[in-house]
């Protein structure tokens, strides 16, 4: 019988090739094990990506869909916030307002006048409001504060009310400020800095939008302002001397301003509603996202039982391989006669 050895120097190439793919191949149960996921992608998908391509385009999409979510979700509640500010000082102040009136003392007058005044100036600042370099009321022009300073207002309605020496002349004045058109040199062209045109609805998923097209330039807020400046004009001199038309001027303020709770709070229901729609899809992308990922897990997790079995068999293989090695490292001559 004839037998076919290869030499020393072979031979010790062989087990050191041996050893350097028992080595790789332990280096890669191991990352198996520690990750979970299977090393070798082609063999996980059997060559077709098609599947596993679809779920990562999938999941990238819905997790720039989370980003958008987040931020309509803050611009939602804090537009929310911001009317919910107005909507206690048109709720509070407006019976307050009159109650002063219908006692018709000068002090008390005075007093709600001034409190007017500084509720006035609380409104525009929450109207102002200004979240991630934003400003919410401002339509498309986001890089403007909506509302004039409340004194710059305030000044601009004693030039437009100049001359008026009755309550019903100046409220009809202050009125027309108000409710004048673009062009007609009222709260349009002089208090509000925004732009004429709302914000494009938010993209909060694949086939849903938010609709927050709420500006400074609504009506409602318009008339907020009109009542909260008409008992801020008293305090700033109008009708001096005239108790009857200062108490005209703040019984006309408290009644603008308790219609205008009722208002602000159909103002509030409509970005609740819009918080709700987002709320809601913030909460199936969620449940989407997690779908996918469970489902591109089992594509290329890596089978935990499988993998120790495998790597306790390398480890075994490659202490079979040191210890052939250190044996055959002390044959020789002498050993074998």
């Amino acid at each position: 019988m004839n037998y076919v050895s290869i030499g020393d120097m072979a031979q010790a190439f062989q087990m050191r090739r041996h050893n350097v793919e028992l080595q790789k191949h332990l280096t890669r149960l191991t990352e198996e094990m520690t990750s979970g996921v299977k090393s070798d992608m082609a063999e996980a998908v059997s060559g077709d990506f098609r599947a596993l391509a679809g779920i990562d385009r999938s999941l990238e999409m819905l997790e720039a869909y989370a980003t958008a979510t987040s931020e309509a979700e803050l611009f939602a509640s804090s537009l929310q916030a911001a009317l919910g500010v107005a909507s206690d000082v048109a709720t509070n102040l407006g019976p307050a307002l009159l109650g002063s009136a219908t006692s018709a003392s000068p002090t008390l007058i005075s007093t709600a006048a001034s409190d007017v005044r500084q509720k006035f100036e609380t409104v525009v600042s929450a109207l102002n409001t200004q979240v991630a370099d934003l400003y919410l009321l401002s339509g498309t022009a986001t890089d403007r504060k909506p509302v004039a300073d409340a004194n710059a207002i305030l000044a601009a309605l004693t030039t437009a009310s100049a001359g008026q020496t009755t309550a019903s002349g100046i409220e009809a004045a202050v009125t027309a400020w108000f409710d004048a058109p673009a062009g007609g040199g009222g709260y349009l062209d002089l208090a509000y800095n925004g732009s004429s045109s709302p914000l494009a609805p938010f993209r909060i998923g694949p086939d849903a939008t938010a609709k927050i097209d709420l500006t400074a330039a609504d009506g409602d807020l318009r008339d907020l302002l009109k009542g909260l400046a008409l008992g801020a004009l008293v305090d700033t001199g109008a009708l001096a001397g005239n108790d009857a038309g200062r108490t005209q001027l703040i019984k006309s303020a408290g009644q603008t301003l308790t219609a205008s709770g009722t208002a602000l709070a159909g103002l509030r229901a409509r970005v609740g509603t819009a918080e709700a729609q987002i709320a809601g899809n913030a909460t199936r992308n969620s449940a989407e996202s997690a779908a996918l990922k469970i489902a591109r897990n089992t594509i290329i997790a890596a089978d935990p039982y499988e993998t120790a079995s495998a790597l306790e068999a390398v480890q075994t293989q490659i202490e079979m391989l040191y210890t052939l090695t250190a044996r055959l490292s002390r044959l020789s001559l002498t050993d074998y006669l």
